[in-house]
């Protein structure tokens, strides 16, 4: 495979990887587009529907307010046989001046003012009317004698002249209204229990039975003293509607403040199936996509790996062919058949390497077996300071020959535990290997053992070239050998450690590594004694 063939591979699944990135945000992007929407949407109509309850709450108020007063008039009128406005306006002062403890006056003495109204209608009569003049001007109409010959004469006529009298008192009363409304303070007018009860019945016909604060402000922002317990405009979160909110001249309009504590969970509750939904497929979407692009990472880094192991296993197979091959032609010369000595040498040279090889397909195999439990790990007593002096046995000849040493340090109390021997000393020798195989100078290796009351710990400290922390990381996996470039300074599968990993693992153990680059390493190995 070619350099340039490699390079489009990567770029082509960077690619993938960026559309399938871009794919995801979009999906993401539209899901949470679509969950705002319906919020806003729930928010535009929640604020609709409390506007709506507002303004209702607010019309009953003054209807009612307005239904009180007429009857209080009408009541005062009839008990005093058709009093004109100076008498209702002195009796209205009264009630306010009783309520607030205050004195009020209309600031001016009223002056009555008779004249008339002459009209085409009447045969030379006309229409008396008696004006009451002060700070505000009311009227009362009287009808001459002489307009009740005229109304028995012609209905229309007198529906005429009852309907513009009807409508000149409405407005009086009107008048009255607001004007006595300006006098009177805004809590007499109506009490905090009954603006609560009308609001919360209001808001409960449109199906919204939430906590409710409210305040009632002037249209200057002054607090009056209708408010449902400690309450401030702190927050931008209100709905705002006009409260008797007369015209008044020189009065005062107030503005009725209501906010909900709870008002998110409400709006929330009403989308919270849609909302979890979403929030379901797309955790589900990100949770397939995280798991794709790590498989599809780590097939390529095993993809990788394996392509690296091939190539590193046709090398290391292609040695000890190549040495048989030679020493097969040179047993086949006649000069060195004549030999016995060299004819044995040659012999034992193709045994080795045969040996080799065999070592190598073997370690591949029992790796293969090992993730298939194919392996037979029956477990006996075992002494692991014997299956340490047993292993070092085994490579003592490796050392020798690179003139190092291996020292041992027991100091565990307790040696003995369930254990597979053949297994465990191929553990040890392998970690033993790699110590000597990673050694630049003469290997100087250690051995230490150590017992708790839970665990037997055997460590192996070398002195060799140590590795990184990225390598530590990646060091027992699976045909990983740390490179320089495309250069493999040591020879090997990337499967010996990977083994003393598997191995310790069934027996319920755990092992790791200490190093530093350049100062050597240590791996430790904790074995459970029970």
């Amino acid at each position: 495979m070619n350099v340039l063939t490699l390079i489009m591979r990567k770029k082509m699944f960077i690619i993938i990887v960026v559309l399938m990135s871009i794919s995801l945000i979009g999906i993401i992007a539209v899901q949470v587009y679509w969950i705002n929407n319906a919020l806003e949407s729930k928010k535009e109509q929640f604020k609709n529907d409390v506007q709506i309850s507002l303004a209702t709450a607010s019309e009953r108020i003054n209807q009612k307010e307005n239904a009180v007063f007429r009857t209080k008039v009408r009541k005062f009128i009839n008990t005093k046989g058709n009093p004109d406005s100076a008498e209702i306006k002195q009796y209205l002062i009264q009630e306010i001046d009783t309520a607030t403890q205050q004195k009020f006056t209309y600031g001016s003495t009223i002056l009555e003012e008779n004249f008339n109204l002459p009209t085409e209608m009447l045969d030379n009569d006309s229409i008396i009317f008696k004006r009451f003049s002060g700070k505000k001007d009311y009227f009362k109409a009287k009808i001459s004698s002489s307009i009740d010959g005229l109304f028995s004469s012609s209905d229309e006529t007198r529906y005429s002249f009852e309907q513009d009298f009807l409508n000149f008192e409405e407005i009086q009363i009107t008048e009255l209204f607001k004007d006595y409304n300006s006098k009177k303070p805004i809590h007499q007018r109506i009490s905090n229990t009954e603006l609560n009860n009308t609001i919360k019945d209001e808001l409960a016909k449109r199906n919204i039975f939430l906590d409710f604060k409210y305040g009632v402000y002037t249209k200057e922002g002054l607090a009056t003293k209708l408010k449902s317990g400690y309450y401030t405009i702190n927050t931008k979160d209100y709905y705002k509607y006009p409260l008797f909110n007369e015209d008044l001249q020189g009065g005062v309009g107030y503005n009725l403040y209501v906010t909900f504590p709870n008002k998110n969970e409400l709006i929330l509750s009403g989308i919270s199936s849609i909302l979890l939904l979403s929030l379901f497929f797309i955790f589900i979407i990100i949770v397939a996509f995280s798991s794709s692009l790590y498989q599809l990472i780590r097939q390529k880094k095993i993809s990788e790996i394996k392509t690296d192991f091939i190539n590193n296993m046709t090398h290391e197979f292609k040695t000890p062919i190549a040495t048989i091959n030679l020493a097969i032609d040179s047993i086949r010369n006649p000069k060195i058949l004549g030999d016995s000595d060299k004819v044995l040498r040659y012999i034992q040279m193709i045994r080795d390497e045969n040996k080799r090889m065999h070592s190598q397909v073997e370690n591949v195999l029992r790796i293969s077996r090992l993730e298939k439990n194919q392996i037979d790990l029956s477990k006996e007593t075992i002494d692991l300071h014997d299956i340490i002096e047993d292993a070092i046995s085994h490579v003592n000849l490796l050392v020798q020959s690179r003139e190092g040493s291996i020292t041992v340090h027991f100091k565990a109390v307790v040696a003995e535990l369930p254990g597979n021997q053949f297994h465990l000393t191929n553990v040890i020798v392998n970690m033993l290997e790699n110590a000597i195989k990673y050694s630049n100078n003469a290997p100087q290796i250690e051995v230490y053992t150590e017992s708790t009351n839970k665990f037997f710990v055997f460590k192996i400290k070398d002195n060799g070239i140590g590795m990184s922390k990225a390598v530590q990381k990646q060091v027992f996996d699976k045909f990983y050998r740390e490179q320089k470039g495309n250069i493999h300074d040591v020879k090997g599968h990337g499967l010996g450690l990977a083994y003393v990993k598997e191995i310790v693992e069934k027996h319920h153990g755990t092992v790791f590594v200490e190093s530093e680059k350049g100062e050597g390493s240590i791996f430790t190995v904790k074995l459970p004694i029970i």
